[in-house]
């Protein structure tokens, strides 16, 4: 009996070991997006993606202008969590050179997430979250709101600094999505001749849907202060408005990431907007978003974030199961839809009339 006290002991003992290591990670959680973002702005991982070979700490010191002994702590920081990693540079000396994680923070790279970085780690995006015990016990409407006074998106427009940052943000999640719906369920742009991006931004998505499917012709549409200054794109028109009113007419409505911001009743009332925007017989919407509870899917962890997301950054957008899902479908009026898995946190949801 004795013996079998101490094995549990020991058990409990070790479980509180591990419940004491754990929880550094909660009280300095924060401190690995802060260095990051720091790398992001002091421009490591261009000055490591511009070097053909390893740099050293006093060559990369040289490059930045920047402190040798603080940028060795932080490079120290940073290869422990494999954001970079050592490489010999000579027989007795090593350097630093880069991780395929790293290669995600240069500003300029296919596949560069540097700018969601900086949005989120903000002032403005972080300040929201020091609300969420608030409004979980109702004591504010919106953890937004109660932090700067209004919406993300009126602040935005009377902010333009944040609102490219929003842009630069969302720009770089279109790259990654749609380059991962071309890989893997291009036939979903087959047959289309005109799409409508709904909330698209500066677009990005839009110009490259249209660079990979070329016989489409496409039309970004989005708050007129965010098309305003978006960049000329071939094949695509810019198109200022409220998604609320009225959705441009196309053979196809796309939407990526803007009925996660939004509660269900505002997402029937969009989505009634985009079914009298497509033909009743052949149109569709094209729907990227995140499917929580898809127990097999790479990214399940990062759809469980962005729910948490959307609760300190809007009042009413959550994630969505694939049942709610259904139900503001259905609710909308349509009649049937499928779901395409990509290699992304979201997942190709087709609606059709």
């Amino acid at each position: 009996m004795n013996e079998q006290i101490g094995i549990v002991e020991k058990i409990v003992s070790k479980e509180e070991a591990k419940a004491q290591q754990e929880i550094w990670k909660y009280v300095f959680g924060f401190t690995p997006m802060a260095v990051v973002k720091c790398a992001i702005e002091l421009g490591i991982p261009d000055v490591l993606e511009n070097n053909e070979t390893p740099i050293t700490l006093n060559e990369l010191a040289t490059k930045l202008g920047c402190s040798m002994p603080l940028l060795h702590r932080i490079m120290r920081f940073l290869i422990q969590y494999k954001i970079f990693q050592e490489a010999p540079v000579s027989e007795t000396g090593v350097g630093y050179s880069h991780t395929p994680l790293s290669r995600l923070l240069t500003t300029c790279g296919k596949h560069s997430m540097a700018n969601f970085v900086l949005l989120e780690s903000s002032p403005i995006m972080l300040a929201p979250w020091h609300k969420l015990s608030a409004i979980v016990l109702g004591k504010e409407e919106s953890t937004f709101e109660a932090a700067h006074g209004g919406d993300v998106w009126g602040f935005a427009a009377a902010n333009p600094g944040h609102s490219k940052l929003i842009d630069d943000a969302m720009a770089c999640d279109a790259r990654v999505a749609v380059g991962a719906m071309v890989e893997g369920c291009q036939e979903v742009f087959k047959e289309l001749r005109t799409v409508v991006d709904v909330g698209g931004g500066d677009g990005t998505a839009l110009r490259l849907i249209v660079e990979a499917c070329p016989w489409i012709s496409g039309i970004n549409f989005d708050l007129p202060h965010v098309v305003s200054v978006a960049p000329a794109c071939k094949g695509v028109v810019h198109a200022g408005g409220d998604m609320f009113d009225q959705v441009p007419k196309a053979d196809a409505v796309y939407l990526m990431k803007v009925l996660h911001d939004w509660g269900d009743k505002e997402c029937i009332h969009i989505l009634k907007k985009c079914r009298e925007a497509i033909p009743h017989d052949t149109g569709k919407v094209i729907i990227v978003e995140a499917v929580v509870g898809q127990e097999n899917h790479e990214f399940k962890d990062v759809a469980l974030m962005m729910d948490m997301v959307m609760m300190a950054h809007t009042r009413k957008g959550k994630e969505r199961t694939i049942e709610e899902w259904s139900y503001v479908f259905q609710e909308a009026g349509f009649s049937r839809y499928t779901t395409k898995h990509i290699l992304a946190y979201q997942s190709v949801i087709e609606v059709y009339p």
